[in-house]
C-alpha cells in the first residue's frame, strides 16, 4: 500500500469508530476486508488511527471541526497538519488515497494547545491534581505508550531474557528503576511467539504496574486474595516472589480465561473463589483491590476512554470503589493489609476514596500512598497500603 492509501484506510477505520465500534474491532473488521494489506500496512494504519485518537481534540480543531462533528477524513487532515506532513502528499493521491481537499478543507486553522485533547470537565479535575504540570502530563499521554515486560525471576534472570529475545528478533533493554522490568525497543509484535514467553519467563506488564506491585509488602507465607483479579497479571507478579497461598476472584470470571495456561507456564499455583464463597473463608493477610476505575492513567493505550467517560459514569465508578473497599474490611485479617490500586489520575478515585475509607473505618491505618504518571513511570497508576489495627 502507498502512504496515501494507508491514510485512506485509517479514515475508513476512524469512521467506523465514530459510528460506535471500538478501535480494536474497527481495525479487525477492516483487516478482514483487506486481505491485500501486509503486516507493515496494518501496523501503519493502526498507528495512524491511534495517533488520531490520542490527539483527537487538536486534530479536529486543525481541520476546522468540533470533536463531536469531525469525520475520519477531517481527523486525518488535522493529524497531518499537527505532525507537519505535507497534506498534498496524501489528499488527491488517487486512485487509492483520499480525494483532493475542498476549498473549505484547504483553509488553515491555528494550532490549539494540548488541553483541547481532553474534555473540559475532566480538565477541571486534572488541574486540581497537577496544576501547572498538567500540560506536561497530557503531552506525555499524547505519545505512543512503551511496551514493558516483567521477568519471572523464579525461572530466569533479566540477562538471560535479553539474550534469548535478541535471538528471536526482539530487542529489549533493562529499566534502571526496577530489576524485573525490560523495555521493548523493537519487535513487540513478536513477543507472544517467542520461546521466552511460551515458557513463562516473561509477561507483558506496564512499568507503573510493576513498580506498584514491587512496593507491596507481600508476605512470604500466609494467604493473599486478589479480589479484582482481571487477567491475573498482578497475582503472577506476586507469585514470582512469594510462596503465600493465592486466591483469585473477579466479578467477571471470563477475564481470567487465559490465566490457567499463563500460570502453568510461570509456575504459579492459585485457586479461584466466587464472592459468596469468600464469606466462609478464613481472613486474608493481604487483600489486593485493583478496582474498576476511569482508566484515565491509560489514555495513551486506550485513548477513547477520555471521550467515553461522563460525570455520571465517574460517579458510578466511585460508588463501586467505595463498595469494594468496604467489602474488603471483612476479608482482611487482624493486622492484615488492604492494597488499593487504580489506573487513574483523578483524585476522587484515589486520595479522596482512601480518605473516605479511613473516615468510615478508623480501625485502619494508612501505611503508604504513591502515584505514578507518564513522567516517572509509563501509565498513570495509584497505590495505597492500608493496615488493620
Amino acid at each position: 500500500m502507498t502512504p496515501a492509501a494507508r491514510y485512506q484506510a485509517a479514515i475508513e477505520v476512524l469512521d467506523a469508530i465514530i459510528a460506535g465500534q471500538t478501535p480494536e474491532l474497527a481495525l479487525r473488521v477492516w483487516g478482514r476486508s483487506a486481505r491485500f494489506a501486509g503486516s507493515k500496512d496494518r501496523a501503519a494504519i493502526s498507528d495512524h488511527v491511534y495517533d488520531v485518537l490520542r490527539n483527537r481534540g487538536r486534530a479536529a480543531a486543525l481541520a476546522g471541526c468540533l470533536v463531536t462533528q469531525a469525520t475520519g477524513r477531517a481527523l486525518i487532515l488535522g493529524l497531518l497538519r499537527l505532525h507537519g506532513v505535507a497534506v498534498e502528499d496524501v489528499f488527491g493521491q488517487l486512485p487509492y488515497g483520499p480525494s483532493a481537499l475542498s476549498a473549505d478543507e484547504a483553509m488553515e486553522h491555528p494550532t490549539p494547545d494540548i488541553l483541547s485533547d481532553t474534555p473540559d470537565w475532566l480538565l477541571t479535575l486534572l488541574e486540581v491534581e497537577f496544576g501547572p504540570d498538567l500540560e506536561a502530563v497530557l503531552a506525555a499521554m499524547s505519545t505512543r505508550a512503551p511496551v514493558y515486560l516483567r521477568v519471572n525471576t523464579r525461572k530466569t534472570t533479566p540477562e538471560h531474557v535479553i539474550s534469548d529475545l535478541a535471538q528471536a528478533g526482539v530487542r529489549v533493554i533493562a529499566d534502571p528503576r526496577l530489576a524485573t522490568a525490560l523495555e521493548v525497543q523493537n519487535g513487540a509484535r513478536k513477543i507472544t511467539a517467542t520461546a521466552a514467553y511460551q515458557a513463562g519467563l516473561i509477561e507483558v506488564q506496564d512499568l507503573s504496574v510493576q513498580m506498584a506491585v514491587a512496593e507491596i509488602p507481600v508476605p512470604q507465607t500466609g494467604r493473599i486474595l486478589d479480589y479484582c483479579a482481571g487477567s491475573g497479571g498482578k497475582s503472577l507478579a506476586i507469585a514470582a516472589r512469594s510462596d503465600a497461598e493465592l486466591i483469585l476472584h473477579d466479578k467477571f470470571p471470563k477475564r481470567m480465561a487465559d490465566l490457567a495456561l499463563r500460570a502453568e507456564r510461570a509456575g504459579m499455583i492459585y485457586q479461584t473463589r466466587e464472592d459468596v464463597q469468600l464469606d466462609h473463608e478464613a481472613q486474608f493477610d493481604v487483600v489486593l483491590l485493583d478496582v474498576p476505575c476511569s482508566g484515565s492513567g491509560t489514555w495513551r493505550r486506550d485513548p477513547m476512554v477520555r471521550w467515553r467517560m461522563t460525570p455520571e459514569t465517574l460517579a458510578a465508578l466511585h460508588s463501586e470503589q467505595v463498595q469494594i473497599l468496604d467489602r474488603a474490611v471483612a476479608l482482611a485479617a487482624p493486622r492484615g493489609l488492604i492494597i488499593y490500586m487504580t489506573c487513574s489520575l483523578l483524585r476522587v478515585e484515589n486520595e479522596e476514596a482512601v480518605h473516605g475509607f479511613l473516615a468510615r473505618h478508623p480501625q485502619f491505618d494508612l501505611l503508604q500512598s504513591r502515584r505514578f504518571d507518564p513522567r516517572n513511570a509509563s501509565d498513570g497508576f495509584f497505590l495505597t497500603v492500608l493496615q488493620a489495627k
